[in-house]
């Protein structure tokens, strides 16, 4: 049986930060667990799912006493401001309303979405969708992400490929990717196409080279977040 490691989960706590930092006791935490799922498909659905899609790749959410704030990323964050802050002001009051907590919405500005796994997987899941030879579409998304400044990359894509009838998987990868290596900065996406013969799955890796010892812009000086050496010193 293959033994395989989620890219997160395996360096969670080591290189990389929780994606929800808050603390509570026993009695609270179901309830507050479900409350952050409740958040990420609210704007899921909200900027994702809805035209004009605004390319969330990931939402995390830390949590006060007194304040509840979520921190988007986006490669296009002029769409969830909206004119004039409106739309942001919007997601706001609707998630004050729905949480009964006091919210605020920081957003972070995606420069690079090729560098970024989960947007190139939603991409080829898009793509696939749009009925786009599969073969050609991660060989090009492949070489984009290698021109974009990645160390590595692999595209991998399962399903009744070309509306077959029994399922295969196929991916395509340049450069190095050492999923092993702790210190690695291994970047996962996972995304479904749903066509009309079936779901498609995708999967990306993108390795951006060894971690720096400065923490990057999106994460926390919580636990967890900063990179720590490992080995013999």
């Amino acid at each position: 049986m293959g033994q395989k490691s989620h890219p997160y989960g395996f360096r969670l706590g080591i290189t990389e930060a929780h994606r929800s930092r808050w603390y509570a006791p026993k009695a609270l935490y179901g309830e507050l667990l479900v409350e952050d799922e409740k958040i990420r498909s609210y704007l899921d659905n909200r900027l994702n799912k809805t035209p004009p899609n605004a390319f969330v790749s990931d939402i995390h959410i830390e949590r006060t006493r007194e304040e509840l704030k979520v921190i988007v990323r986006t490669a296009r964050p002029g769409l969830v401001i909206g004119p004039k802050g409106a739309e942001v002001d919007r997601m706001t009051e609707e998630l004050q309303y729905m949480t009964g907590r006091k919210v605020s919405i920081s957003i972070i500005e995606i420069r690079e979405p090729d560098m970024d796994a989960q947007l190139v997987a939603d991409n080829v899941a898009e793509q696939l969708k749009k009925r786009m030879g599969f073969r050609r579409l991660v060989k090009m998304r492949t070489e984009a992400v290698m021109q974009a400044g990645a160390k590595g990359v692999k595209i991998q894509i399962a399903g009744r490929l070309g509306g077959a009838e029994m399922s295969r998987r196929m991916d395509v990868r340049l450069g190095a990717l050492p999923l092993s290596t702790l210190q690695a900065n291994i970047n996962y996406g996972f995304a479904e196409s749903l066509t009309t013969y079936g779901i498609l799955g995708v999967k990306v890796w993108i390795y951006k080279g060894p971690y720096s010892s400065e923490v990057e812009e999106n994460q926390s000086n919580a636990a967890g977040a900063q990179a720590r050496a490992r080995g013999r010193r």
